[in-house]
C-alpha cells in the first residue's frame, strides 16, 4: 500500500486492508471507480468518479481490477488534489 503524505498532513492512498487507516486519523473514503460486468460477460473499469476513462473490456474481473489500480496509481494517487 502506497501512502502519499501531502503538505499539511493529508494522507492519500488507494484503499486496501494492509494497514488500519484509523491509526492515521479519521479516514474519508471516496469511490475511485466502478468495476462492473458488461452485458457480454466482459468487465470494464469506469474511472469517471475521478474524471478518468472507461477501461476495457477485459475477459476477467481480475484484469479489470489490475488495470483500475494501475491507472489510479499513475494518474490519480500522486497528481490528485
Amino acid at each position: 500500500m502506497e501512502l502519499i503524505i501531502k503538505q499539511g498532513g493529508l494522507v492519500r492512498c488507494i484503499y486496501d486492508e494492509t494497514i488500519e487507516l484509523t491509526q492515521l486519523g479519521k479516514p474519508v473514503i471516496n469511490r475511485g471507480s466502478y468495476v462492473e460486468p458488461a452485458a457480454d460477460g466482459q468487465w470494464t473499469a469506469d474511472l469517471s468518479p475521478v474524471n478518468g476513462p472507461l477501461l476495457g473490456p477485459f475477459s476477467h474481473r481480475s484484469a479489470a481490477l489490475t488495470a483500475e489500480r494501475d491507472w489510479l496509481n499513475m494518474h490519480w494517487l500522486i497528481s490528485g488534489p
